[in-house]
């Protein structure tokens, strides 16, 4: 039995929100089997959160507010505050990568990567560079930049003139005069389908005119997935006993009983190879990076100095309530706004003022 895991009263449901494909929780790898001592260094809020985040599938979200959401016990900023811990406890680190998918398209992405033993800071350092080059699912969103290649001039082809044929005796055959005929074109299935009915039911002999003009009407029908039989019942089943008009007859029913068009199928596409050109870690709680910045235990210098002071204010009991706007801040300048007013005094010196007489002399 796993002793920590009386440290969350609520594990994750099966509906936790899953993020977009290709972000969410992706583990780091290499993770010790469950044990008691997983979690023990932490404080018990910071190893509750870690137990509910351990239990998340690869894939679920994340983000403080989607987990705040989830947990019934800590809100957005708490599960902020702890997050941070857990990076700088070295369970957690964001890494940006840089993605180049086999189409030429380009991105940044940001992984949250999940580690249930606790790393060093040289061990993620190292972790993140070891991604680079390495081939990532291709469940990709399409990219925000795109190279593209110079499209390469067609080579040009001689075309040399066929020469004339000559005849058995060695001169040029002279060019035939006169109309030329061309070759008539084999019929079509929905022809042949159109002028085998005359054979099949004598009071629906369908011209060769009747039989051009419901060509479409019948190749409709074939690609709906109807067969020449189909059309024959169709066009010949219950006919009255005489038939004045076959060509009439046979388009009302080619086009009043129309099959249903065939559902199409979606072909999925096929997952695009992607690999990792460049990664490096970020921070837990702005877009900061090492190239711009110095990261330490996940966080930026002024993102640490944030932590820290919310850190201060649990320590010392004040609520962690974050940043607040200043227009939500009490004027220590401005006088009260609130004053007692003795309501029916206050309408009796009005009804004075309007000339009317007090509602105690009114007569009933």
């Amino acid at each position: 039995m796993v002793a920590f895991a009386n440290l969350s009263p609520a594990l994750p449901a099966p509906s936790h929100p899953m993020a977009n494909p290709g972000y969410g929780k992706r583990l780091a790898g290499d993770e010790d089997p469950h044990a008691d001592p997983d979690f023990a260094h932490l404080l018990p809020r910071e190893a509750e959160v870690a137990v509910f985040i351990d239990h998340l599938d690869t894939g679920h979200s994340m983000g403080h507010k989607v987990l705040a959401a989830e947990h019934p016990r800590y809100g957005q900023q708490a599960m902020r505050t702890s997050l941070s811990r857990l990076s700088e406890a070295g369970h957690l680190r964001w890494i940006r990568e840089h993605i180049t998918v086999e189409d030429n398209t380009m991105r940044w992405v940001t992984r949250t990567y999940w580690s249930r033993t606790r790393r060093s800071e040289a061990w993620w350092e190292e972790f993140a560079r070891e991604r680079n080059g390495r081939i990532v699912p291709g469940d990709l969103r399409p990219g925000l930049a795109r190279t593209e290649e110079p499209e390469l001039p067609e080579p040009e082809t001689e075309s040399h003139p066929e020469p004339e044929p000559e005849s058995r005796t060695g001169s040029r055959t002279e060019p035939r005069t006169g109309p030329r005929t061309e070759p008539r074109a084999e019929p079509t299935t929905s022809y042949l389908t159109l002028a085998g009915i005359r054979d099949a039911e004598p009071r629906m002999p369908l011209s060769e005119a009747d039989c051009r003009s419901l060509a479409s009407l019948a190749e409709e029908w074939l690609a709906r997935g109807a067969t020449p039989q189909d059309i024959t019942r169709a066009v010949t089943g219950g006919l009255p006993a005489t038939v004045n008009n076959p060509g009439g007859l046979a388009r009302n029913r080619l086009e009043n009983r129309m099959p249903p068009k065939k559902a199409k199928i979606r072909q999925k596409a096929a997952p695009r190879r992607a690999r990792v050109t460049r990664a490096v870690i970020c921070c837990m709680s702005c877009d900061a990076d090492e190239l711009t910045t110095k990261i330490q235990g996940g966080m930026c210098p002024d993102c640490r100095a944030e932590f820290e002071a919310a850190v201060a204010a649990e320590e010392a009991g004040q609520p962690d309530t974050g940043y607040v706007p200043d227009t939500f801040l009490a004027d220590p300048d401005a006088h009260a706004v609130y004053e007692w007013v003795d309501v029916p005094r206050r309408a009796a010196e009005v009804r004075a003022a309007g000339g009317l007489r007090p509602r105690t002399e009114r007569a009933l």
